[in-house]
């Protein structure tokens, strides 16, 4: 049978369309809702989350407005946090979670921060979902919309922790690879999320400059930034090369098959992978 949850009607808010999210991509992908502010119904529920005035993970009961609960959490994050307690959710992607969504619903929900207009956020977003609801009517539908997508969201970044798990145990054969063979670039035989990987192994200091990798029919050469999230490159490709294509880049790099160099230098394109390892090496970048 389908977990039933509860929560309040009317307007609604990232926090607590985020806890149903939570619960239908880690718990029970059939779970339903009750949108209501009986407290007969909601005593029916499984699970009741930013309404009924009790926080009791062990009854599944997650509202943090009354005065007994004196934490951090919004119910998104107390759902969270009951969701990893029943090992629903590994503690590396419960802290992913938290770090790229959770924790900033919790603290917008409880005024410890507030949204950038300018900015769109998952916050924001929901929240501009009640303002077609001007006679009243129409939050649970608008509700279930904003709860799909607070479970695409979620999926994503499950799919995404899971993608970067993979690829490190890849990133981590290239890297020694490049070492054992002396080289300044890593090669991939297939695109993999590999900055995060490649950093939290070590990359700051690792004597690799490039990553290069096939993309659709060529083969893409990306310079390294000296840290995550850097827009700066540890080696830029040479000023040469910058914004030129075809055979403007063919005649600059010397090699046939040259076809794109960014004008900020960060990644260059070649028709094959002897063309890009070409040109590296007569830039003396190999």
């Amino acid at each position: 049978m389908a977990l039933r949850c509860g929560t309040h009607s009317g307007s609604f808010h990232a926090d607590d369309v985020l806890a149903f999210g939570l619960i239908r991509t880690f718990e029970d992908p059939d779970a339903v809702v009750v949108r209501t502010r009986d407290l007969e119904v909601l005593d029916t529920c499984d699970v009741v989350f930013d309404v009924g005035g009790i926080y009791d993970p062990e009854r599944g009961r997650f509202d943090h407005h009354q005065n007994e609960y004196q934490g951090p959490l919004s119910s998104a994050g107390m759902v969270l946090e009951w969701l990893e307690g029943r090992g629903r959710i590994e503690p590396e992607l419960a802290l992913r979670l938290r770090r790229e969504l959770v924790d900033y619903v919790d603290a917008v929900d409880n005024g410890r921060h507030s949204p950038d207009g300018r900015i769109p956020c998952f916050t924001s977003i929901v929240g501009t979902m009640n303002n077609e609801l001007d006679d009243g009517s129409g939050h649970d539908e608008r509700y279930a919309e904003a709860a799909d997508l607070a479970t695409r969201y979620l999926r994503g970044i499950a799919a995404g922790h899971r993608a970067d798990a993979r690829a490190r145990a890849t990133v981590r054969a290239a890297m020694e690879a490049a070492v054992e063979a002396g080289r300044r670039t890593i090669y991939f035989d297939a695109y993999v999320p590999w900055k995060p990987a490649y950093f939290d192994l070590g990359g700051r200091d690792h004597p690799t400059d490039f990553v290069m990798f096939p993309a659709e029919d060529t083969w893409r050469v990306i310079a390294i930034p000296p840290e995550l999230g850097s827009f700066a490159k540890k080696v830029p490709f040479p000023e040469s090369w910058a914004g030129l294509t075809d055979a403007e880049l063919e005649a600059a790099t010397g090699v046939e098959g040259a076809r794109f160099c960014h004008k900020n230098r960060f990644i260059a394109v070649f028709a094959t992978r002897d063309a890009a390892e070409e040109a590296m090496r007569r830039a003396g970048l190999g």
